[in-house]
């Protein structure tokens, strides 16, 4: 065979074997991101509320209309909030409420939180959607150096209560590094501010309720992946969730397990597999609020145990798991087992096709989990 052609061959091969790997790679992606973690429902006590099924979406169109519906103040706004905003959350409130209390905004992240603030300044309630959190950060000033200080450097005088930011986050499958990162730790070093971030319909309803209601500036970083995967019986009634609390979803005496968001149902799946393959007795924390959190259930929780796992999307470096752990090791020293472990998204941007490489899922979390039991 001749030398060219033989190379030919070999060329005609190579790439062939590449377009076969890349595709693979691209058909695990699809089914792997959308699956990487399973749904664990939160219930309610049966008879307790009257309840509606819906999904993460739906509880917060929910909340947001009986918020509106309650407070003649209130304003909806932001980038196509007013047919519904790209994930349906508005949807049908501007029908309902009017052009001039839900309303679209230029796609100006700076100009929506530089309005919100005045809104609420102004004594009236402001609910702001940032479209994703990849682009809160043109707003990062009016929220970090003006609503989260206004009442501070006016002695009390005025403060920016009765606002709200809504910013959809996290991992949704195919968002790569524009729409899927978690920024949640850039605002935790900010006093003045509230941080939440739900794990499902319930707590979705309850702690955005609870920030509208909140005499500080708040943040809802909201899983967008959640958002249709999610589905629970959500009481009809408004309610309001404790802001700065966090949950304990699963007791157990062996190893502390913490996340927040979608990644909280990553451990919980890892609580059933570490106790049905090494019959490890995992507490489930779903830490809920980032500032404040709720130190005192955590490090209860850690010198109960002696063992922690914090999981994250947000890279490793400087991710909350970072305060988290230096917090633990500092309180909690003398009762550890095992050096605090942080189970995260790398320290690279939010990959696309990469993207069940990057995530911290349950086959990672388990494998920490052994090295802090076998310490």
């Amino acid at each position: 065979m001749p030398p060219d052609l033989c190379d030919k061959i070999i060329i005609m091969k190579v790439s062939s074997l590449a377009r076969g790997l890349f595709s693979a790679i691209k058909s695990n992606a699809a089914s792997s991101t959308r699956s990487h973690f399973t749904y664990y429902p939160t219930k309610f006590s049966p008879g307790t509320r009257d309840v509606q099924k819906m999904n993460m979406f739906q509880a917060i169109n929910n909340a947001m209309d009986q918020a509106l519906e309650q407070d003649s103040s209130a304003l909806l706004f932001g980038e196509d909030v007013g047919f519904g905003g790209v994930f349906r959350c508005s949807v049908n409130l501007r029908d309902k409420y009017g052009k001039d209390r839900v309303f679209n905004t230029p796609l100006c992240e700076q100009g929506i939180a530089g309005f919100a603030i005045g809104v609420a300044n102004t004594g009236a309630t402001a609910i702001a959607e940032i479209q994703f959190a990849d682009y809160i950060f043109p707003s990062f000033d009016q929220i970090v150096n003006e609503a989260a200080k206004y009442r501070y450097r006016s002695g009390g005088l005025f403060d920016c209560g009765s606002l709200t930011f809504r910013v959809p986050c996290g991992a949704v499958g195919h968002g790569a590094l524009y729409h899927s990162q978690s920024p949640e730790a850039y605002f935790a070093h900010t006093p003045g501010l509230r941080v939440v971030i739900p794990r499902g319909p319930i707590k979705a309803k309850g702690l955005l309720l609870a920030c509208i209601r909140d005499a500080n500036p708040c943040i809802m970083f909201e899983p967008k992946t959640l958002y249709r995967a999610a589905v629970e019986d959500v009481p009809t009634e408004a309610y309001a969730e404790d802001l700065g609390k966090c949950d304990i979803l699963r007791e157990g005496k062996d190893v502390t397990l913490v996340g927040w968001g979608t990644q909280v149902h990553v451990l919980l799946e890892v609580a059933d597999l570490a106790k049905k393959q090494l019959d490890i007795d995992c507490e489930v924390i779903d830490l809920v609020s980032i500032l404040p959190w709720d130190t005192q259930t955590i490090c209860n929780s850690v010198n109960k145990t002696g063992r922690v796992l914090i999981a994250h999307e947000a890279p490793f470096t400087q991710g909350f798991g970072s305060e988290m752990a230096a917090y633990i090791q500092e309180k909690c020293f003398l009762r550890l087992e095992a050096p605090v472990k942080r189970v995260t998204g790398w320290d690279t941007p939010f990959p696309h096709v990469f993207e069940p490489f990057y995530l911290p899922d349950k086959h990672r979390c388990l494998a920490a989990l052994k090295e802090i039991i076998n310490y």
